[in-house]
């Protein structure tokens, strides 16, 4: 049985994504680099067509994966989750597209991270089969400075 770290009834209190836009439903690992998410595919979500999940949301579940990351951290100090973009995807591979009932895994490693960008690998799985992966860049809003 898969450990679960949030639940699904959760999950908006550690990305900044609502909905119709959610395309996690759990973070089930996170620690060091590594972060590990499923997600169940609806027929009615914004991003599945003709029985499918596209290739905009199979790249919007990696980049929501690396930022249930950034939101685990922060939740531990009790902070909202920050706000990230992708800056960039480079070598991109779509091998399939999951089809509704099927539960996408995603696993995203950070390669590295300097002056608020974030490298990372990201890998999308159904039952081991590969669906998509890529490297992406993640900008982060760093919250605003309060004046004193």
């Amino acid at each position: 049985m898969q450990t679960v770290l949030v639940q699904k009834e959760n999950i908006k209190e550690y990305i900044p994504q609502k909905d119709p836009i959610v395309l996690i439903d759990t973070i089930d690992y996170c620690e060091d680099a590594l972060t590990k998410t499923s997600f169940k595919i609806e027929a009615n979500h914004i991003f599945v067509k003709d029985g499918c999940l596209q290739e905009a949301g199979l790249i919007e579940n990696i980049a929501q994966t690396a930022a249930a990351k950034a939101g685990f951290e922060v939740k531990k100090h009790d902070l909202e989750p920050l706000l990230g973009f992708i800056g960039g995807v480079k070598d991109l591979k779509i091998y399939d597209l999951p089809k509704v009932g099927e539960t996408l895994n995603t696993s995203v490693e950070v390669k590295m991270e300097i002056m608020g960008v974030t490298l990372i690998y990201g890998i999308s799985e159904v039952n081991g089969k590969k669906m998509a992966e890529c490297e992406m860049k993640i900008v982060i809003q760093k919250p605003e400075e309060k004046n004193v």
